[in-house]
């Protein structure tokens, strides 16, 4: 559980345009939210779970709320990678700045290890899978890991973008 950071305006425009695209200098003191604030952002709140449902991620009673940059997310995730790809799915959405996990991970049988929290890297200019693979590995050849640790919110290894924040697991 905590908070994530994530670049602004770096993710993936899924949803057409944000209201924080078309807003104004922010007010010198901050101003309750509007009617129309708090519809755009339970409208996002429901493509974003709409979005994490489609990428076909497992969470029991997900829930999403928005509150201008914000998202928070409840629910009870299958297991430590499923949680951190729907941390993921949720923070790589432009408009999105923050992510505070809210999430629970379900209780591994007695006889199962838990599963080891991993690593989040934020791609920059020049980044490839094979040159992240090479820092954290160091072995390039290893980047089919990086990319299977990111499906399926990576569809293609080549298809990756600065700004964008990806799960580095730990390998033994």
């Amino acid at each position: 559980m905590g908070l994530f950071s994530f670049l602004k305006n770096a993710g993936a425009s899924l949803f057409g345009g944000h209201k924080s695209e078309t807003k104004k200098a922010a007010p010198a003191t901050p101003a309750a939210p509007s009617a129309l604030d708090q519809l755009e952002n339970a409208q996002l709140a429901m493509r974003l779970t709409n979005h994490v449902t489609q990428l076909g991620l497992k969470v029991s009673n997900l829930s999403i709320t928005v509150d201008d940059d914000k998202a928070t997310i409840h629910g009870e995730a299958a297991t430590q990678s499923e949680k951190e790809k729907v941390i993921l799915a949720v923070g790589n959405v432009a408009g999105i700045a923050t992510v505070d996990d809210q999430m629970t991970v379900a209780a591994p049988a007695p006889e199962v290890a838990p599963e080891p929290e991993a690593v989040f890297y934020t791609v920059v200019k020049g980044d490839t899978l094979s040159k992240i693979a090479k820092t954290h590995y160091g072995n390039a050849m290893k980047y089919p890991v990086i990319f299977e640790a990111n499906k399926p919110m990576l569809k293609d290894p080549d298809l990756i973008y600065p700004g964008q924040v990806l799960r580095i697991p730990p390998i033994s």
